[in-house]
Parts: structure tokens; C-alpha cells; sequence
């Protein structure tokens, strides 16, 4: 390597270790000035008892720990999510296929997906509570449907994004069936169906946890039902927080990770 070309990659790293340290740096500045107004508050504008400090709400989280409520009940919720998660994928992957190619099917499936993907979440938790009462299925259907309708839209997004041309071109060359799909259609769809996978599992984690407060017998949203009742704020907030660290986890480890390896064919500016 040439010391100009040597020169480049250094100034290029340290250009990128920059970044991340200014980055990172604002992400600490944000959360003190978050903490430090939420402290002001519960000390100055409103009673303590309504708005605990982050220090109690920090011991509340604590004890939740230690006692071993927070995985027993976070095993609940993450169960019923992904089983319920996993019917909208069976369900919703061939519907969306099916409206994707034939304008006859896209027809038939279009109003119903429509209405399904636009009606309120909490009414899915009152009608799966209605029908199963506190069993487990209540929240699993409760998922399925919210997250249904988009996983299927966003299939047939996908499919009617494909180059017509090239899957013309590929028949054209004699490819097989399974080449076209390998190389055509699924790098075309992959990106919706991820999107929609994305989209549809945010909304499918917060409606079991509504579907949990509304009638279960275990999962976080039941200890937020039961921390209401006792009147702890601290409570409340404590589960709520464990609720959005789960979901920064899940997007940091789990779907960042996958969206690179997936997509990893892509050019580098288009991933960015």
C-alpha cells in the first residue's frame, strides 16, 4: 500500500472513530438531560408520589430483578409474542404472495387485509379477551391479527416491485424456476418482508402487553396491571422501562444484525 493510499485509510478511521465518539457522546447528553428534568420535576413541579424519581424507579427495577419476577414474566411475554407472531407469518406470507401475483387474488384479499391492518390494537385485546378469556391463546390471536395484515401488504409490495423484464430475461436463458426465485425474486422481496417484519413485531410486542393489562395471568403487561392496582407509579414505570430495553435490544442485536446480513450483497451507500 502507497503512503498515500496508507495516509486515506488512516485519516479514514480516525474520521469514523470521531463520529462515533461525537455520536455516542450526544447519546450520553440526552439521557442526562432526560434524567436530570425528569429529577427536577419529581421534586418541583409534581408530588413524588405521582412521579417517582429516577432513583426509586431505578430501586423498583432493582428489586425486580433480584427477585426474579423480571425473566418468569418476560418468558410470558416473549413466548406469546413469537407464537403469535409466527401464526401472522404462516398466515400472512401466502396471502401476501398470492395478492402479489394474480390481480385476482390481490381482489379478493385486498379489502379484508385493509380493514384488518386499520383496526385499533386495543380492540384485538378486548375481543381476544372476550373469546379466551385469561388462556394464553387470548394474547397469541391478539398478536397474530395486528401483525397479519402488515407482513402480507408488505409481500405484495415486494413482488409487484420486481423487474418484470428481468424475470422475462431469466426465463429468456432458460433459468429454472428455483434459479429465478434464488436470484429474482426473493432479493427483491426480502426487503419488504423485512420491513414489514420490523413494523409489524413493534406493534405485535406492545398489543400483547395491552391484551396482558386487559386479562392474563403472567407477562409484563399483567405486572403492570397489578403494579396499577397497588397504586405503585414506581411499578408502572419500572416494567415500562424493561419494555423499551428489550425492544433497544432486540433492534441492536437482533435486527441490526440480521438487516447487514441479509442485505449484505447490497452496495455499501445503499445500506447506510
Amino acid at each position: 500500500m502507497s503512503d498515500v493510499a496508507l495516509g486515506s485509510h488512516v485519516g479514514g478511521h480516525r474520521l469514523t472513530v470521531s463520529r462515533r465518539w461525537r455520536r455516542a457522546g450526544l447519546v450520553v447528553a440526552g439521557w442526562v438531560a432526560f434524567l436530570g428534568f425528569w429529577t427536577f420535576a419529581s421534586h418541583n413541579l409534581v408530588n413524588p408520589f405521582i412521579l417517582p424519581t429516577p432513583a426509586t424507579v431505578a430501586e423498583e427495577m432493582a428489586d425486580i430483578v433480584t427477585s426474579g419476577e423480571l425473566f418468569e414474566h418476560f418468558q410470558w411475554s416473549l413466548m406469546k409474542t413469537l407464537a403469535g407472531f409466527a401464526l401472522a407469518v404462516a398466515i400472512g406470507l401466502p396471502i401476501g404472495f398470492l395478492m402479489g401475483r394474480s390481480r385476482w387474488w390481490r381482489a379478493f384479499f385486498h379489502m379484508p387485509v385493509t380493514v384488518a391492518g386499520n383496526i385499533p390494537g386495543i380492540t384485538y385485546a378486548v375481543m381476544a379477551l372476550v373469546i379466551f378469556g385469561i388462556a394464553l391463546e387470548g394474547p397469541i390471536l391478539a398478536v397474530a391479527l395486528i401483525s397479519m395484515p402488515y407482513i402480507a401488504i408488505n409481500v405484495a409490495a415486494g413482488l409487484d416491485g420486481i423487474d418484470r423484464g428481468l424475470e422475462k430475461m431469466s426465463h429468456v436463458f432458460r433459468r429454472s424456476g428455483r434459479q429465478i426465485a434464488r436470484h429474482v425474486l426473493v432479493p427483491t422481496v426480502i426487503p419488504f418482508v423485512f420491513a414489514g417484519v420490523r413494523l409489524s413485531f413493534a406493534l405485535a410486542w406492545k398489543v400483547e402487553a395491552i391484551t396482558e393489562v386487559f386479562g392474563s395471568s403472567n407477562g409484563v403487561g399483567y405486572m403492570i396491571r397489578q403494579s396499577y392496582d397497588r397504586f405503585s407509579v414506581a411499578g408502572i414505570l419500572a416494567w415500562m422501562f424493561f419494555f423499551v430495553f428489550f425492544i433497544l435490544l432486540m433492534e441492536r442485536f437482533v435486527l441490526q444484525p440480521a438487516e447487514k446480513r441479509l442485505f449484505r450483497w447490497r452496495p455499501k451507500e445503499a445500506t447506510a
